[in-house]
């Protein structure tokens, strides 16, 4: 039997993260749009974008190595 409160959790978790993501780009693009060139408000949020990605391509990495460091199995069952 399926345990639904991790389920119910994560969609929730999941909804109010995309919600509130939404609306903080809405709001920095408005910002943008009031005063600056929005051209440079993608390409930051661009920049933004491709860091975080970097960041977490890069924790990922750290994390393989420390498991295989550390003899931890990576293999699927």
């Amino acid at each position: 039997m399926i345990d639904w409160i991790p389920v119910v959790f994560v969609i929730f978790k999941l909804g109010m993260f995309s919600t509130c993501m939404f609306f903080a780009i809405k709001w920095h693009y408005d910002q943008g749009k009031k005063g600056g060139n929005p051209r440079a408000v993608l390409r930051a949020g661009g920049k933004v974008a491709a860091i975080f990605m970097l960041a977490l391509l890069l924790l990922g990495l750290l994390t393989f190595g420390l498991m295989r460091m550390l003899g931890l199995d990576l293999m699927f069952p």
